[in-house]
């Protein structure tokens, strides 16, 4: 039997950039059927609070869209229901026809978080669902502070919900409420058949057929990768029902064997569709992106690392001292490169973008056009952020 086909280091990144949205100038409209095309051609857009630029999911879209604005993923969530909220391997935006898939993460969840949930909030703490329900059924949609009236308050974090809370989330992690819009950064939740077509509750795939989509649509969006990855682009199966899927595949020849090549030209196995090798990936444009620390394309911090060479990991949760870079540095992407991380904040009160540092990486020169194009993605990204002005630390530049 001939080796599987290669896939150089240089090629694997510009189809890996080109699966997530990376490989063309960022352009297009970015609301409406746009927005949503572009939510589906990345397959989710993870959610997170912190806003010292902009907040996680509204970043991701603007990196590929620039016209995007936050106001237009609140309209597709909470007025035309064309996305939903729920979970990957995190909170995220989907695509509202991928909601009769995400039956088998409903029952899963359940499986799985009533035992935990139990121990953690003691027996009967199901005793709240059916209160919750009928209130909502009843009064209509709630935030969980509306429900937590009389009950004690947790004041250090998750691990102390009130009942209500902890009923909200596990009814919403288990199909019986959804998420009809956030509120600032709140979730407002509604009874699912309030929120979700009736034609998309009415669709239940099997647990095949689950398996057989969450596999292929993984593939898809990733370009090249192995079982555990196309398992956990979803985490909606498990890494053994990928390998599964891989091999029943493969038999069908539907998908291929293939070797990638990382940036120290050590080879991985991993699948691609037969095609992938029979037209070139587009060259990336030379202009500079901030990306999201929780963009599609470093969401794996490992993979990431294999394909551009390129250490990353948030220090939000490491203590200021020990912290090598800063509490959220944004990584640069170049191309097909990712030279640096940048430090830069934007201060609404003063309508100002600070730039607090820039790390390129050791093998990155900052050359006069390179200036240039930084100054120009800072420009748009203080327009996205509301700033006029830009300023600079005395000592921005930095190198390790």
């Amino acid at each position: 039997m001939p080796p599987p086909p290669q896939i150089d280091n240089a090629t694997a990144r510009r189809i890996f950039l080109a699966h997530h949205g990376l490989a063309t100038a960022p352009a297009g409209p970015a609301s409406g059927a746009a927005l949503h095309d572009q939510i589906d051609a990345l397959g989710f857009v993870q959610i997170d609070s912190v806003n010292t630029v902009a907040r996680a999911h509204d970043m991701i879209l603007w990196s590929r869209r620039p016209a995007y604005r936050p106001a237009a993923l609140d309209t597709a969530l909470a007025r035309d229901r064309a996305v939903f909220e729920h979970w990957t391997h995190d909170a995220a935006i989907l695509p509202i026809g991928f909601f009769p898939y995400w039956r088998l993460r409903f029952a899963r969840d359940a499986a799985r978080l009533t035992p935990r949930w139990r121990a953690w909030q003691g027996e009967g703490f199901e005793a709240q669902f059916e209160a919750v329900l009928r209130r909502i059924a009843d009064h209509g949609e709630c935030t969980s502070g509306e429900l937590a009236s009389g009950e004690a308050r947790g004041k250090t974090g998750w691990w102390d919900w009130h009942p209500s809370k902890t009923a909200l989330e596990y009814l919403w992690r288990t199909g019986a409420l959804s998420v009809v819009r956030r509120d600032g950064f709140r979730k407002v939740y509604d009874l699912t058949e309030r929120v979700i077509p009736q034609v998309l509750r009415e669709t239940t795939p099997t647990e095949a057929e689950t398996i057989d989509w969450a596999c292929n649509a993984a593939l898809d969006r990733l370009g090249f990768a192995n079982a555990a990855e196309i398992a956990d682009f979803w985490a909606l199966v498990t890494r053994d029902e990928a390998r599964a899927w891989c091999a029943a595949a493969c038999a069908a020849g539907s998908i291929i064997a293939v070797e990638v090549a990382a940036n120290d030209g050590t080879l991985r196995a991993a699948f691609a569709r037969p095609g992938t090798l029979v037209k070139p990936p587009p060259e990336p444009p030379a202009r500079l992106r901030l990306l999201s620390p929780f963009d599609p394309a470093l969401r794996d911090r490992k993979r990431a690392e294999r394909l551009f060479g390129f250490h990353y990991r948030i220090e939000i949760y490491v203590p200021e001292p020990q912290r090598r870079y800063g509490y959220y540095v944004f990584p640069v992407l170049e191309g097909a490169r990712l030279i640096g991380r940048i430090d830069v904040k934007a201060q609404r009160e003063t309508g100002t973008l600070a730039l607090r540092a820039f790390w390129p990486e050791p093998s990155v020169t900052m050359t006069k056009a390179r200036h240039a194009r930084l100054d120009a993605e800072l420009g748009r990204l203080a327009r996205f952020a509301g700033c006029d002005r830009i300023t600079r630390a005395a000592d921005w530049l930095r190198f390790d």
